[in-house]
């Protein structure tokens, strides 16, 4: 039987640490919970008070390749969260909404990493 009780961090890679943490942080707002160097600097982020940390992998990506991540954000408001987001110089998509099913749109971040944030049910 396993004992894993949680998933801790989700990594994605990105070119530039530095520029990644800057976007995370100024743009979206998240907390740096870990920056360290090692055999390889270690950097994880998240969403204040999130349980979950995404962990920032240095890596070589070609520069016009989007990749779906399959990571989803929550919000209480995802039409005000795209607006925002939009205003800061994030590439978002289109706001999708479908009887039933809560809003929701994709944003990149810097290095191509594609997410969907979702309106969270109230």
């Amino acid at each position: 039987m396993s004992t894993i009780t949680d998933i801790r961090t989700v990594g994605i890679t990105v070119a530039d640490q530095d520029e990644a943490i800057a976007f995370y942080r100024d743009t979206l707002g998240f907390d740096v919970r870990l920056d360290v160097d090692g055999p390889t600097r270690w950097i994880e982020v998240a969403p204040v008070g999130a349980d979950v940390s995404l962990a920032l992998v240095a890596g070589d990506r070609p520069a016009a390749e989007v990749t779906e991540t399959g990571i989803r954000f929550n919000v209480p408001d995802a039409a005000a969260e795209r607006d925002a987001l939009g205003s800061r110089g994030v590439s978002v998509g289109e706001l999708l909404t479908w009887p039933g099913v809560p809003p929701m749109f994709t944003f990149d971040d810097t290095d191509g990493n594609r997410f969907v944030i979702i309106e969270q049910a109230s």
